[in-house]
């Protein structure tokens, strides 16, 4: 029975974070917000003192550090009181107000970068010495120092910035395009019922049990891209011919290049990892024909991905006993890290019910100086649990970094983002394995791990691929047709996917909706992570000596080196292709586990 939703006041305060953890009450916040606003004039005031002195320097920093921090607890507070209640319209204003002061203080250290990067190494070794409380800013001024040989004259620099206004513009206008004026055409269920369809239900629509509606739903959303293909088409490509100019103009060789340069991630993380999945791609083809025969299917077809091979188990599962099971799944990293986890559990940390006009979805967030915060919308189901053991991982990451670094080391990147709570999904599966008593919920966690690399290692290094190719073809040729791009892109399915499956010629037109393609060479970063949360928790089940503590040192280490340096004392190489060997090897044999529990072999 659907469970009626409750307004905010309504809810067991138990159930819900405490942001008075952030901030006693709304004035206080007003005052903090005066603070940083008073502090953004006088980080202006200091342009042009940055390289004067080492004891200007550091003034520097140490305001700045001061505004953003408190700043980041503005915004964040803001926000969270906000997603609470996305109607409440004080904090919709307040919400505002954080995001144009984010503005203000951005535009207030606009002058930094280019300041510091005149400084020279033999100054910079000279004022660490004079203020050793510089010394904790080195990895900061290490990633400034690091674009000298990509950094141009003033003038050329000067005519960059402007150029880089239009930067955002064919993301802007994708965005604009695939969220505000595209629509999808209806679809109607068995029972004649109009259903429509939307960004927001589509793969829920393909999850569907009826093949109608999964076949209807595929049509209805590829069928309306492929009518403005050629338009999607140019926009794509301009987005190709930016990261070209940009990349170019600052002397690298490739868009590729400039963007692991940035990340600082060696090339070859990224070409090992498409060499690597497309050695195992005969586990994958295994996969799609397991799901094919699991499926009773004369022909499997592109719409027929999503639908469950197994169903859940149906059994209620309250937010109390999720708890525990995640307590239990999380056993082998040690007392220190269950320690915290109870905390975040019994302090505030959570907001676990829905409520009407709360934010959808799950997330972990939080300021430096405080706890971090995970919202939820637990729906008493094992998806929920391993929801809650996601965002723990995020939160618990977040707490260990916050508390081991000063503030300018304290944020991870990317790259390493999604390790501490995919590390805790494989735990928290592994551990319900061994406790599972039917063959269904031992094929339910089967498939739930085989479908989470699917969609993460194989799907993500498939759109990895393709922007390569693109990317590649037009610095090569300086052009890209729409038919161009739609071959690349159903050539690649049929490759990923193999034999067993009829590749449909909409899929063709799949890469028009995946907004990541605004933003290159990012997806590929969730492959990483996966392979790399795998290989660690390999590590920590199978007793590895020192596989926790080295792993805990990772979580500790914030941005104090790099994403690649990070993972490398945790014991993963990603320079390497074992640990994406050692990855898809697990796949491979959680399908053969899977036909053996579902009799198919």
């Amino acid at each position: 029975m659907k469970k009626t939703i409750l307004t905010r006041d309504q809810q067991d305060k138990r159930f819900q974070w405490n942001l008075k953890d952030l901030y006693e009450n709304d004035e206080k916040w007003q005052e903090e917000k005066e603070f940083v606003l008073q502090g953004i004039q006088k980080l202006k005031q200091k342009q042009g003192s940055l390289t004067k002195s080492s004891k200007d320097l550091l003034s520097y920093f140490t305001l700045k550090d001061q505004c953003f921090q408190t700043f980041e607890r503005l915004y964040v507070y803001a926000n969270q009181s906000l997603h609470q209640d996305t109607t409440n319209q004080y904090y919709q204003g307040m919400a505002a107000g954080a995001q144009d002061l984010m503005s203000k203080l951005e535009e207030g250290v606009a002058f930094e970068e280019p300041e510091l990067l005149t400084l020279s190494d033999e100054q910079w070794e000279e004022y660490k010495k004079q203020e050793p409380k510089l010394c904790i800013y080195e990895r900061y001024m290490a990633k400034i120092m690091r674009k000298k040989a990509h950094i141009l004259s003033p003038e050329l620099e000067a005519l960059l910035a402007k150029a880089g206004q239009l930067e955002s513009i064919p993301k802007d206008v994708f965005s604009a395009f695939s969220n505000a004026d595209l629509s999808f055409p209806p679809i109607q269920n068995e029972e004649g019922e109009t259903i429509q369809v939307t960004h927001g239900n589509f793969v829920k629509l393909l999850e569907n049990k009826q093949d109608a509606i999964r076949k209807q739903a595929f049509y209805s959303v590829y069928h309306t891209y492929e009518g403005y293909k050629n338009t999607l088409a140019t926009l794509y490509t301009s987005n190709l011919k930016k990261e070209r100019f940009f990349s170019e103009a600052r002397n690298f060789s490739s868009s590729l290049e400039e963007a692991m340069y940035d990340s600082e991630v060696p090339i070859e993380v990224y070409t090992n990892l498409i060499q690597t999945v497309k050695k195992h791609l005969p586990a994958m083809h295994q996969y799609v024909s397991l799901r094919k025969k699991a499926l009773g299917k004369k022909e499997l077809h592109m719409y027929d991905l999503y639908t469950p091979l197994v169903k859940e188990n149906q059994a209620e599962i309250p937010f109390e006993t999720a708890k525990e099971m995640v307590k239990e799944g999380l056993k082998p990293l040690g007392k220190e890290y269950l320690t915290i986890l109870e905390e975040g559990f019994l302090k505030g940390w959570i907001d676990v019910y829905e409520n009407k006009g709360k934010r959808s979805g799950a997330y972990s967030w939080g300021a430096y100086g405080t706890h971090p915060y995970v919202l939820l919308n637990y729906q008493d189901n094992l998806n929920s649990v391993f929801t809650l053991a996601h965002e723990m991982g995020h939160a618990i990451h977040s707490y260990y970094s916050n508390e081991t670094q000063e503030y300018v080391n304290s944020g991870y990147q990317i790259f390493v983002a999604e390790v501490a709570s995919t590390v805790n999904e494989s735990l928290l599966i592994s551990d319900l394995l061994t406790k599972a008593k039917t063959q269904e919920e031992k094929a339910y966690l089967m498939n739930y791990f085989l479908e989470q690399v699917r969609g993460t290692i194989y799907r993500q290094t498939m759109f990895a691929e393709f922007e390569q190719i693109t990317h590649e073809k037009l610095q090569q040729t300086g052009s890209l047709t729409c038919e161009e791009i739609c071959d690349i892109y159903y050539k690649l399915n049929q490759e990923y996917y193999g034999k067993d499956i009829v590749v449909d010629k909409e899929i063709a037109m799949e890469w028009a909706r995946i907004p990541h393609f605004y933003t290159p060479f990012y997806v590929y970063q969730y492959a990483t992570g996966l392979s790399a949360a795998l290989a660690i928790s390999s590590e920590i089940l199978s007793g590895k000596e020192g596989a926790v503590e080295s792993y805990l040192e990772f979580l500790k280490g914030g941005g104090k080196q790099s994403p690649i340096d990070l993972l490398k004392g945790a014991g993963v190489d990603m320079t390497q292709k074992e640990p994406i060997d050692k990855a898809l090897n697990k796949f491979g044999k959680y399908v053969k586990d899977l036909e053996e529990v579902l009799h198919l072999s």
